[in-house]
C-alpha cells in the first residue's frame, strides 16, 4: 500500500473509533492508474470523514522540476487502453451500492507548469473549424499560485489568464463488468471537465459497487466552458486536498455538486440535446425537493434563475451543466 498516514486527531466516538484521519497518497507507479474497473483493488481503505491528500501528475503521465528533470509514470494495471493517469482507487468503509458518496474539496494547489494543445487531429470539432490538417501548435505556461495567474508563452509572445484549479477526473467504479475508458464521463462520474469544481466545493456521486473505488486525477488550472480545444492547462497537483462522506439517505442517480458559483446537475451523452434534459432535469428535481413545489412550478422558477452551460464538447460525449446561483432564489 502505497499511503501513509501522517496526522490523526483522536477525536474518539463511544465505540472507540477514531475520527477525521488524514492520509497522503502521492502519484507513483503503485498508485496510478488509467482506466476504471470494479475488480481494481484499493490501495487504501479510509473511514467516512476521513481525508486524503494527494498529488498528481499532468495528462501526459509526465512530472518536470523547475531544473528540467522529467520523471515518466506507468499504470500499474497495465491496460491496453490508457487514459488520464488517475490515483487510486481508495475503498471508503461502509460505502455500498446505491449510496451517495459526498467529496468536500478542501484544496487543490497547482504545481508551476502545465500546457496545451489545438489543432492537428481529427475530431468532430476540429473538422468543422478546418483545424485536423493543420499543424499542432502547444502553449506552454508558468503558473504562479501567488498572483493565482498563469503565463502561457508561444512565439516571442506571452499571455496571461486567472487559474481556477479544479479536478478534471473524479470518479467512483463503475458497476458493468470489465476495463472502461476515462475519456467520457458516466453517471458515477468521471472525466467531468466542469470549472467550477474548485476549492470549497461538496460533490455528490452515486455509489455503483461497495466500498465506492474513488480515484483522482487530471488536473487543469484554468478552463473555459466548453475544453474547445480539447485541453484545459494540464498541469501536475501539489496538492489535492479531499474529504469523503457516505450518505445512506441520499440516492441519485447522476453526480450534482454545491459549489461558490451554486448548485450544479450534470447531464452527459452523445446526443447535446440529451445531454442538456439530464441536467435540466436534475436540476428541476432538486428545486422541488428544496423548495417543495409541484414539477411545473420548479420548471418556471427555472426558467428565471438556472443557467444551463456546455461543460465540455471533447469527451467523446457532451456535457452539460446547469446552475442554480446561491441567493438567487429565495
Amino acid at each position: 500500500m502505497q499511503s501513509k498516514t501522517f496526522f490523526e486527531i483522536f477525536i474518539k466516538s463511544l465505540g472507540g473509533r477514531l475520527l477525521n484521519i488524514k492520509h497522503v497518497i502521492d502519484a507513483s507507479n503503485f498508485t496510478l492508474h488509467g482506466s476504471f474497473s470494479k475488480d481494481y483493488q484499493p490501495i487504501l481503505t479510509i473511514q467516512p470523514g476521513d481525508s486524503v491528500q494527494y498529488s498528481t501528475v499532468d495528462i501526459g503521465w509526465g512530472l518536470t522540476e523547475r531544473n528540467g528533470k522529467k520523471t515518466e509514470y506507468t499504470s500499474r494495471e497495465n491496460e491496453g487502453m490508457l487514459g488520464h493517469p488517475v490515483v487510486g482507487p481508495i475503498e471508503i468503509s461502509e460505502a455500498r451500492a446505491g449510496m451517495t458518496l459526498e467529496i468536500k474539496i478542501n484544496e487543490i494547489v497547482p504545481s508551476w507548469y502545465g500546457w496545451n494543445c489545438a489543432a492537428g487531429k481529427s475530431n468532430w470539432q476540429n473538422d468543422q473549424l478546418g483545424l485536423s490538417n493543420q499543424e499542432p501548435i502547444r502553449f506552454d505556461w508558468t503558473i504562479d499560485n501567488e498572483k493565482r495567474i498563469a503565463i502561457g508563452r508561444r512565439n516571442n509572445r506571452e499571455f496571461s489568464v486567472p487559474i481556477q484549479p479544479f479536478m478534471g477526473v473524479m470518479a467512483t467504479a463503475p458497476s458493468e463488468p470489465g476495463v472502461h475508458s476515462t475519456i467520457p464521463p458516466r453517471y458515477c462520474g468521471g472525466n467531468i471537465d466542469c470549472k467550477e469544481l474548485v476549492k470549497g466545493s461538496t460533490l455528490y456521486l452515486p455509489i455503483a459497487v461497495d466500498g465506492a473505488l474513488f480515484s483522482v486525477g487530471d488536473g487543469h488550472a484554468a478552463q473555459g466552458d466548453g475544453e474547445v480545444s480539447g485541453q484545459a492547462i494540464e498541469c501536475p497537483m501539489e496538492l489535492v486536498d479531499l474529504t469523503f462522506y457516505v450518505r445512506e439517505e441520499i440516492y441519485s442517480h447522476m453526480p450534482y455538486a454545491n459549489t461558490p458559483a451554486g448548485w450544479i446537475t450534470f447531464g452527459f451523452d452523445e446526443d447535446l440535446n440529451k445531454a442538456t434534459i439530464l441536467a435540466l432535469g436534475g436540476m428541476i428535481s432538486l428545486i422541488q425537493q428544496q423548495y417543495k413545489v409541484s414539477k411545473s412550478e420548479a420548471t418556471a422558477l427555472a426558467s428565471v434563475v438556472v443557467d444551463l452551460r456546455i461543460t465540455q464538447i471533447v469527451n467523446q460525449v457532451k456535457g452539460v451543466h446547469a446552475i442554480l446561483p446561491h441567493g438567487a432564489l429565495r
